[in-house]
Formats: structure tokens, sequence, C-alpha cells
């Protein structure tokens, strides 16, 4: 598995010409060819990609020798590693002891996947508390001394949780009493649809893709993506979708939502149930989404500047086409609210006022802090994925799922693998997991520059970013901006999306924070019993909090937090309403909704 994210060794097809300005795109069109032996090295690097999973070695190398110095140069750590190391092998033996008249572990098994009661018979028991002194032994030894500040130590915990979630008894079959309890239940049956589960998985990886089983009941257009209405635009990188309207009377300003184009656009449209396309309809808004291409080797130059011209900025002239005098509500989901972010400090420096308001949900501006991910931003690992490009010039998306996986390795990984492998159960999908195997690709001029100006140089953040020679300031934004977070978000964390308040100047400004994950905190429905959401407005275009006093101070509310934020853009829109605007398309027809680029 390769990360898909976030080198100095940057190849010679990426490279800035020599004078461009600091945050100008790289070019792909220097005549100069790379030398033999920078290309030897770019092969090189691809050959050790294949090997890696895509990881730099030399990071986790460096890290984890810079590790072991720490540890070698500092005495009192040592001993009390060492005085630690002997309390939890006594405890293990004297649990051990105990454990063969039945002595239950303790109710903190439950977080290292030993929750069945089967665990607290004899020897699974101890061998349980066994493992979890050891995981915790572990912990302890990886954890950064107080005050430091080593980039490398986030790879060291990484890695070492990897090693720890790889170990874990509940993986194997001769060490867990559940998956032995259903072998002698079944007669070895579950081994055998096992066996053939990974046989049917690896010749689908061999072939190079497929459906995943059990996305037969999520097709594109039947069971999701069905919000009725059509494509109304296409480029040769975007789709632009207006839905049909609902209502007899509609908001005077259209909403036009931007997705991340690293996922299907149907994940805001899944079953009608949680599609928030089809509830801002239902609630009279007339709405355009954008449907990204799923680009091929052909489209491996496209970069930042196609993106924003061919994307946002296409689509945002032909909705104003479409709907004149109007300014229109902007929403951008993660990439998506980047690329937002990017043009609502372009048309803000034009003095263009298109837009009525800028909604970010679980988009970061500030990489500075980008969490778990990272680990994988470093020009070592950037140069090795833009050799691993070079050839077929996108990432695959099995090469970026992988990446997320290997963040959540017990639950994504090996949890998975266990069910169907050795359980012989195939997971049975809701929506949101069959869009979730619908991955998409990346150009890799594109996925260079993203990774490499924002993530690791933080261009925007530092006012450094440029669109088409022009540099761009987010303090330049002054429009009302609705701005979402997700608690346990490990892919743009809430401490980091809520930086966005301090890089822009709106005197009308709301964060809100919601509960669950980057996906599906996002689609939550209208309602959710499980849901809850905290949520504050500024009004002073300078004032901020910390994050932890914002989390003090903002009130707590139960339910869905898509309400909330429904009635905060019907709030800025016109008060009179306006007939219903259906999507028509002159001449021939461009098809209808959901397109012909989500199916690619």
């Amino acid at each position: 598995m390769v990360v898909f994210l976030k080198g100095t060794a940057v190849t010679a097809q990426f490279r800035k010409k020599p004078g461009a300005p600091r945050g100008a795109p790289a070019s792909n069109t220097d005549p100069a060819q790379p030398s033999a032996k920078a290309d030897i090295q770019r092969q090189l690097r691809a050959h050790l990609a294949a090997l890696t999973g895509g990881l730099a070695p030399d990071d986790y190398l460096k890290a984890w020798w810079q590790w072991y110095l720490g540890v070698a140069s500092q005495p009192p750590r040592q001993a009390a590693l060492a005085q630690s190391a002997y309390e939890k092998a006594l405890d293990s033996w004297q649990f051990a002891a105990r454990a063969s008249a039945g002595s239950p572990l303790s109710p903190e098994r439950d977080n290292l996947g030993f929750g069945d009661e089967a665990w607290n018979a004899w020897p699974f028991n101890a061998v349980a508390r066994t493992y979890s002194n050891w995981a915790s032994w572990w912990q302890q030894a990886l954890q950064a001394p107080a005050g430091s500040t080593d980039s490398g130590q986030a790879r060291v915990n990484f890695a070492g949780r990897l090693l720890l979630d790889a170990a874990s008894p509940a993986n194997f079959l001769h060490t867990n009493p559940e998956l032995l309890k259903r072998t002698a239940a079944e007669s070895g049956q579950n081994l055998i649809r096992g066996l053939k589960y990974w046989l049917e998985d690896a010749q689908r990886t061999v072939r190079g893709g497929g459906h995943f089983p059990g996305t037969e009941g999520f097709e594109v257009g039947k069971q999701v993506a069905v919000t009725p209405g059509k494509v109304v635009f296409r480029n040769r990188l975007i789709e632009l979708l207006q839905y049909s309207p609902k209502t007899k009377t509609v908001y005077a300003e259209p909403i036009l939502i931007t997705p991340a184009w690293i996922m299907k656009y149907y994940i805001l449209d899944l079953s009608p149930r949680n599609s928030l396309v089809n509830y801002l309809v239902e609630k009279g808004h007339t709405v355009f989404m954008i449907s990204w291409k799923n680009p091929d080797t052909a489209d491996r130059s496209l970069g930042m500047d196609d993106y924003v011209k061919l994307g946002f900025q296409d689509a945002l002239t032909e909705v104003r086409r479409r709907i004149p005098k109007r300014k229109v509500h902007a929403v951008g989901y993660c990439i998506g609210g980047t690329l937002l972010a990017i043009v609502a400090a372009q048309l803000a420096k034009g003095r263009d006022s298109a837009l009525a308001s800028v909604t970010l949900l679980a988009a970061q501006t500030d990489f500075s802090e980008p969490g778990e991910l990272s680990v994988f931003i470093t020009p070592s690992q950037l140069g090795m994925l833009e050799a691993m490009m070079q050839k077929t010039g996108v990432l695959e998306s099995e090469r970026m799922g992988g990446a997320f996986a290997l963040l959540r390795s017990r639950d994504l990984l090996w949890a998975p693998a266990v069910q169907q492998y050795v359980r012989g159960e195939r997971p049975k999908l809701n929506d949101l997991m069959a869009w979730n195997a619908d991955g998409t690709r990346m150009p890799a001029r594109m996925h260079s520059e993203y990774l490499t100006r924002l993530y690791l140089n933080n261009e925007l953040a530092s006012g450094q970013f440029s669109v088409a020679g022009q540099r761009l300031d987010l303090k330049d934004v002054k429009l009302p901006m609705f701005v979402v977070g997700t608690e346990t978000d490990h892919v743009a964390p809430w401490h980091s999306v809520y930086k966005t308040r301090a890089l822009t100047r709106s005197s009308d400004y709301t964060f809100l924070l919601t509960s669950g994950g980057h996906n599906a905190g996002i689609v939550s429905g209208p309602v959710h019993p499980k849901r809850r959401h905290r949520m504050l407005t500024w009004t002073n275009p300078t004032e901020t909090l910390s994050p932890d006093a914002w989390f003090a101070k903002a009130p707590l509310f139960e339910g869905s937090w898509w309400p909330a934020w429904q009635q905060w853009v019907a709030a800025r829109s016109s008060a009179k309403q306006v007939p219903a605007r259906q999507p028509t398309v002159k001449g021939s027809s461009l098809g209808e909704a959901p397109g012909r680029y989500v199916r690619e």
C-alpha cells in the first residue's frame, strides 16, 4: 500500500524552471531531459517503493536511530524503562498464575480487540494480558520526551503502532479463542470460505481492479446518487450537475458544491435519507454540484492552476450565466474546500463579489499541523511517490486508500482481514462503505504540487500561494463563512481546520464541530440520533479563541449539524423566494445526473 500523501527528491518533470517565482506552478514543459543519473535514481526509488509499500525507508531508519540515540544518552530514562519492563513482566507472570483459575481481564481489553468473553478463558486471558503489558511498555518506550519537537518521533510512534497492531493475538487463529470456536463449530468451513475470498481478492488485485464484493447493491444512479438532475456543463476536468427542484419556489441564491477530487462526488448524494443534495433541494435551494473527471495518463500534466480554472472557475461562470445577478453560496469539502478557499481569496483580490458565502467542510487552509498525516509528509516520501507516478502519470486510488488504512491498521487492515479470511465473512456494506470502495486517481503534477506547496511548504497559510502568477492572501476573504470540523477526523484534524479563523477577516464567521470522522461526521443526514455538535459565531473580524477555549465556550447541541447550517445559509439569502428553476441544456443533451465522469 502506498501513501498518497503528503522530496527534495522531486523529479525533473515537476521541477520549476530557474527564476520562477515562489509558489508558481511547476512546469512540465522544460526541454531539458533528466540526466541518466537522475533517471536511474528515479527508477530505483520506484522499485524500492514497490517493496516498501511506498514508504520511504530512510525516513524511518533515521527516526528509529534518533530514538535509539535519545534513549542511549539518557540513563534515567533507561532505568525507568527497565523498571517498567520488570513490573510488567512480573504482572504477566502473576496474572498467568491467577488466570488458570479463570481470572478475568480488565475492562480495558475492549480497546485491544479482546472484548469477547471467550478471552477470559485460560490460556487466552494470560496471552491477552501479556500482549497488553508488552504493548503498554512499547508505547511508554516510544513516547516522546517532554518538550520534544523531533519531527521523526511521529514516524517512530507510527511504525511502532503498526508493529503492535500486526502482532496482536487477535489476528491469529491459534491465539484467538473466538476464531477457534468458529472453526470448530463449522468444521473448518470458515477457513475454506476465507481462502476462497483471499483468492478472489488476489485475482482482482492482479487484474488491476474490479468491483469490491458487496458493492453491487449500490450502483451509481440506481441506489446511490439518485437525486434527479441534469449535466448542464462539461469540460475536460468536470461535469456540472444542476438538480431538479422539489419545491415550487426556491431561494434566489444558488448553492455550488465543490467536493474533493480524491473521491467521487456522490458522498454528498448517497441514499436519499443521508443525501446532502436531496436535503438542500427539499429545503428549497437550487443546487449545483461539481463532478470531477477520474483522470488517466493523458491528464498527467494537469496542475493546481487547472483545477482552479477548469474546476471551480468554469463551474462558477456557468452557474452565474444560468442565474445572473445573483450571488452564489459556495461549499467545499475536504480538498475541495481548500480549493474553494484559494478561489475565494482570488476573487476577493480581484474585487469580484460573485460569492454570497463560503462553507468549508473538513477542509484545511493551514497545514502546519496536519495531524497523523505528518508521517507521510517529507521530501523523501514525496520523491518516492513521484518516482512511482512517473510511469503512469497518475496515483491510483488503491495507493491512496492504503495510506488511510495504515493510519488505522487495526480497524482498517487487520480486523477486516480476520473477518474475511479467517471467519469467512464478507462485510455487509452500507452506502458509505460502498462509496469508499469506488476510488479515484490523481494526476501526477497536481498531486505533487498540492502536497509540496500546501502540505510541505504551507504556502497558503503563509501568503505565498499563487495562481496564474498571482499571489493570494486569505486575509482578503471577508465573506460570511461557515467552517465545519469533525471530532475524530484523522485526515483533517479539527484543530487544524479551526486555524482558518485566524487566516481570514470575516465579520460573520461560524465554526461548528460535529461528532464523527472525516466522512461519517459530514454525511450525517438531517436526523441522526448519535450526532451532536458545538457551534459559535464571531462578528468581530479579528477576534478568535484557542481551540480549547472555543471548545469550552461553544454550546453543545444534540443532533445533526445539517439543519443548523441550512438555516445559516437561508438567513444569508434573499428573503423573497423566486419560482423554481428547472435544469435545461440548449442543443444536444449532456445527459441526466449523475453524469458520465462519476462512472469512470
